[in-house]
């Protein structure tokens, strides 16, 4: 078996800035943060976080998107080669991390995460994807602890309720440590290839220069959610340092020191515009924690 990994783990209680470990780099604080190195010290962590409120909250949101090449020490970020064409990955490791081991490795099928932010933790939490294959398809298990620690378990793909955007069943504030994916012997060059393909479609349609956390809102059944911000005239909006990207109208982008606020006056903006020009509902896709749009 082939693996790399990561060593330490560190936590904190004191306030911190989320600008430091969120992929749009948004101003804002968090009561502290965890970035645990073990199993072990993920489940002590939880149930210590049960203690208060704030660290309910913050469980309950652990698919928090990390900054790309932001060094959590000790964050889940191992990769493990298994047989009969199986990778196990663990919840902290990055796009870029995962495409760098399947390319010098030539195992397909993981191709579609490139240039999607945040972690697989978050990509599973999310079912994360693109037109035509998200994580659910690739999934065969993952690994789960329960909101207080106590109790670890392997969901099989047969047990998994994965829907648009979403990861349903499992209890709230659960942490997802792991999954195991199917994937395809290939040789390097193809992988490459087909992730440079990728790539290159993401920048030719999306604002990837700029910090962003990637598509705001859900497409609605039949149409999509960044043609009907831009038909409502708020395609290049600003409000403080966050911005509607002129170049798709769902991606709101941290021009220049954006706080949260700025972001969430946005997304309430353009849900207010939709409802008005095309009485639409607008549905964020990305997870808020401590404000409602």
């Amino acid at each position: 078996m082939r693996s790399c990994s990561a060593a330490r783990g560190s936590a904190s209680r004191r306030p911190i800035p989320t600008s430091r470990f969120t992929s749009r780099r948004v101003r804002g604080r968090s009561p502290g943060t965890a970035a645990p190195a073990s199993t072990k010290i993920a489940a002590d962590v939880l149930s210590g976080m049960q203690r208060d409120a704030a660290g309910r909250a913050a469980a309950a949101g652990a698919d928090l998107q990390p900054a790309e090449g932001e060094d959590l020490d000790g964050k889940l970020r191992r990769l493990e080669e298994r047989p009969d064409c199986r990778l196990r990955v663990e919840a902290g490791v990055s796009h870029s991390q995962l495409a760098k081991f399947c390319i010098e490795r030539g195992l397909a099928g993981l191709e579609f995460g490139c240039g999607i932010p945040g972690t697989v933790g978050g990509w599973l939490a999310m079912n994360a994807g693109i037109p035509g294959r998200e994580v659910k398809d690739v999934v065969e298990e993952i690994e789960v602890i329960s909101p207080t620690g106590r109790a670890l378990r392997h969901f099989p793909r047969a047990e998994l309720r994965f829907v648009y955007r979403a990861l349903r069943g499992l209890a709230p504030g659960s942490l997802i440590l792991s999954a195991l994916f199917n994937v395809s012997l290939s040789d390097t060059d193809a992988v490459r290839a087909e992730v440079d393909r990728l790539l290159t479609a993401r920048r030719n349609s999306q604002p990837l220069d700029v910090p962003s956390c990637g598509s705001v809102f859900k497409n609605p059944p039949g149409d999509f959610a960044g043609r009907l911000i831009e038909a409502a005239g708020l395609k290049g909006r600003r409000l403080g340092g966050a911005e509607i990207s002129p170049v798709h109208a769902n991606f709101i982008a941290n021009r220049g020191g954006a706080t949260a606020a700025d972001v969430l006056g946005l997304i309430r903006e353009a849900q207010a515009a939709v409802w008005q020009t095309a009485a639409v509902r607008l549905v964020p896709e990305v997870r808020l924690i401590g404000g409602k749009p």
